[in-house]
């Protein structure tokens, strides 16, 4: 990536027909609340004219209870997944003359009948070419995962382009796949999703539209139930697969800042946060900024390792074939 400021000419993207709108949702073995998302998904006001389910082999029945809900189904072996590339061979397959995409992750449950309808509602601005929604934390959360929610998903709405970069560093380009609406427009004239990142592909394509002059919108009563109680190991490979990702797009870096400043507010909101709900939780914090830590800057390094040691330090294995 070279381009050192927005550039303005996106800004004619401006009619909207929020009645055309696709959603996609990758899936793998999504479990037992599957047939709630699925619910969740049929009762909303908002009527999508096409939702389909990409999945990745699954074993569990997924496949026959979406095609139960009338929902099309397009099966993809897993060592063909790939977080950008997927979802963009989505787009072109299925989304059509369509101008909304709409994705939501197989474990992401809509939380109102109505949330399709206000996640919509970010895209109404010409300059806004993404919009993503509130995440609420399962009621299974523990207070870390809990936080982790709260700290990021806010209760107000706000929009973040180019100019907001000095005050929000790169949570200017803070974007959640797990429940986002694009239009198709903006999306495909900045090159769609990466065709092969380990993760972060939301991230990525939005620092891209707002380095396109775009805007990123976020509806605070747009909301799903997510969240994610990761064990002590998971908590190290995901965060060596952020380092992955930061080492192979470091141009997002040096354009929307270094990670560490939000790393110390989130340390700082943990901590306060914990210490009052709960205090005993906070040796297991503590143990978990350092896992994060070493496998983040393991993954910044991870050029040096050989790919069998990569596949065993990564949560996202698949990528590594």
């Amino acid at each position: 990536m070279t381009n050192s400021s927005p550039d303005p000419t996106l800004n004619h993207i401006t009619n909207l027909d929020p009645q055309r709108v696709v959603v996609l949702i990758p899936v793998c073995n999504p479990g037992s609340r599957w047939g709630t998302f699925l619910k969740a998904l049929s009762n909303q006001t908002l009527r999508p004219y096409r939702c389909v389910v990409i999945d990745s082999e699954s074993t569990d029945g997924a496949v026959e209870l979406a095609l139960n809900y009338g929902i099309t189904v397009h099966r993809i072996s897993r060592d063909e997944f790939n977080h950008g590339a997927t979802r963009q061979s989505g787009i072109n397959q299925f989304v059509g003359d369509a101008d909304t995409v709409i994705f939501l992750t197989q474990d992401a449950i809509l939380a109102d009948t109505d949330a399709l309808q206000k996640l919509m509602a970010g895209l109404k601005e010409p300059s806004v070419a993404a919009v993503f929604g509130r995440q609420i934390p399962s009621a299974d959360a523990t207070p870390i995962a809990a936080h982790a929610r709260l700290f990021n998903y806010l209760t107000f709405d706000y929009t973040r382009s180019w100019s907001d970069i000095a005050e929000h560093g790169i949570k200017t380009c803070f974007l959640s796949n797990s429940f986002a609406a694009y239009k198709v427009k903006a999306l495909l004239e900045v090159g769609g999703f990466p065709s092969n990142v380990i993760l972060g592909e939301d991230m990525h394509l939005a620092a891209r539209l707002i380095m396109a002059g775009q805007s990123i919108s976020y509806q605070s009563l747009a909301s799903v139930y997510h969240s994610h109680n990761y064990s002590l190991f998971d908590e190290f490979k995901r965060y060596f697969d952020i380092g992955v990702f930061h080492s192979q797009n470091s141009w997002i870096l040096q354009k929307f800042g270094e990670v560490s400043r939000e790393g110390l507010k989130f340390l700082h909101s943990e901590f306060s946060y914990l210490l009052k709900i709960a205090p005993w939780r906070l040796p297991e914090a503590a143990f978990r900024t350092l896992l994060k830590v070493t496998g983040y800057r393991l993954g910044l390094m991870h050029y040096r390792f050989s790919l069998r040691a990569c596949r065993i330090l990564s949560m996202n294995k698949g990528y590594w074939n």
